[in-house]
């Protein structure tokens, strides 16, 4: 019998939901046009240095969704339909905390680990959790009242669960099981036909748009899926060009002439989609949500924590120097920033230990004469080279501005009352499974190729 392993079957996933995203929404299809043809413009004008970050193929094929959910039943329920395509909680972000408006959701983002699995396909579903009882948005009526609502719901059916379950024993499911599986696991993504209850909906946008979104209807659905381009800046050009309204910035660092770093994202605004609502006294009748929008990335090198910091540093020099004048100077206000305190190439990132970078042995280099033991430079000499390692993650920061781009309205949030703590722990717990560091992953991923170069060019003990 002919089986499906589970990188296969993240990659159909993730394509079966790029397909019906494409037909819910139309413009998503033309926003991953318009992807396509600015990477193959860029890869035509850099060549090979257009896929440093990258195959284009891979890059082509990259998408990153988004969903929320409820309760911690319903976001450990995810996790395994998740875990049967090999997909991993990474990372803990806090978006209440990160947004101006009301985004009462703690997140993680699922996603391969293993470098091999991501070169495979490297589909990533950021994942939002409400929290209801955080007082700071949910008074104790309205909290009671909608955890009873979450909790009477079933937004993942049981034979879904039980198929996700074999394949991640297996590894792999069955041919005929594997269409079973992906049939339903993109079904239950889809847009709901059922009357949304316009009362309750209402009730729960007063506090938060995303709040409403979540807990205002008795199904889940794919938030945004996003592609990821070679550059931002054109594709944003371009669909505005095409009369597609975008949001007003492109989230991240700035565009600038030196490394790529982190991630930027933008997208086109939320667009009214037409939805059945249910009066008070059972009527249906017409009428339209901005909940789903189109989201756009570009990906950089991954800092490490000391890059980080000095990456939120400049973030708040920015918004210092920018307070005060029109929003359209920021972008040249945060390159001028960029320009003064952020290396200008990679060899600088890497020598001051602010980014990940893999490293090998350059051709004929084994065993070769004294080795330096320090990883800079060796590569300096050209007895290694150094190849800098895709950002996976995500930026809270960003996500955040993304979220309160799209919303109807700014929420309400009384932060007299004491908020509730979450970390990752805490989401570990939830998940019923460990909420995965970033930085840890890229640094074994960096220090198993120092120690490759290590035994190729002879050292006995590891470079540095």
């Amino acid at each position: 019998m002919s089986t499906v392993p589970q990188w296969r079957l993240r990659a159909a996933f993730a394509t079966h939901l790029s397909e019906m995203y494409g037909r819910e929404v139309p413009a998503y299809t033309t926003l991953v046009d318009v992807s396509r043809e600015v990477n193959e413009d860029v890869l035509g004008e850099r060549g090979a240095d257009a896929e440093r970050l990258g195959s284009i193929d891979r890059v082509t094929a990259e998408r990153h969704g988004a969903i929320r959910v409820g309760t911690p039943q319903e976001l450990s329920q995810v996790a395994r339909i998740f875990a049967a395509v090999g997909m991993h909680p990474v990372g803990f972000y806090d978006l209440r905390e990160a947004a101006a408006s009301a985004v009462p959701v703690i997140s993680t983002a699922f996603r391969p680990v293993d470098g091999e699995e991501l070169a495979r396909n490297p589909f990533r579903v950021f994942t939002s959790l409400l929290t209801p009882a955080d007082s700071r948005f949910f008074d104790p009526d309205l909290r009671s009242r909608l955890e009873n609502f979450l909790g009477a719901r079933e937004l993942f059916p049981q034979e879904l669960l039980k198929l996700a379950d074999c394949a991640a024993t297996e590894g792999e499911l069955p041919k005929a099981q594997a269409a079973r599986f992906l049939e339903l696991a993109v079904k239950v993504f889809e847009l709901t036909q059922e009357p949304v209850d316009r009362a309750w909906y209402e009730e729960l946008e007063r506090v938060s748009a995303v709040a409403a979104d979540i807990g205002g209807v008795r199904s889940t659905h794919i938030n945004h899926l996003t592609p990821r381009v070679l550059d931002i800046d054109e594709l944003y050009r371009r669909m505005t060009d095409r009369g597609i309204e975008m949001i007003d910035t492109i989230q991240g660092p700035p565009s600038w002439k030196g490394p790529d770093v982190l991630l930027r994202q933008t997208s086109f605004k939320a667009l009214a989609e037409p939805r059945a609502m249910r009066a008070p006294d059972g009527s249906v009748t017409s009428g339209a949500l901005r909940v789903r929008f189109g989201e756009v990335e570009a990906r950089g090198i991954a800092l490490t924590p000391k890059g980080r910091a000095l990456y939120d540093d400049l973030l708040e020099q920015v918004d210092r120097q920018a307070a005060g004048h029109p929003p359209q100077q920021r972008g040249d206000i945060a390159r001028s920033v960029w320009e003064r305190h952020m290396p200008v190439d990679e060899s600088e990132l890497a020598t001051q230990g602010l980014a990940y970078f893999t490293y090998e042995a350059a051709p004929g280099q084994s065993h070769q004469g004294h080795v330096p033991s320090d990883a800079a430079e060796l590569v300096r000499v050209g007895r290694v080279r150094a190849r800098p390692i895709v950002y996976e993650d995500f930026l809270p920061r960003s996500a955040a501005g993304i979220f309160q781009s799209n919303l109807s309205g700014e929420g309400t949030r009384d932060s007299a009352q004491e908020g509730v703590a979450y970390d990752a722990a805490w989401l570990s717990g939830a998940i019923g499974r460990d909420v995965l560091d970033p930085y840890s992953l890229y640094e074994e991923q960096q220090s198993r190729s120092l120690a490759q170069v290590a035994r190729e060019l002879g050292l006995k003990g590891t470079v540095g």
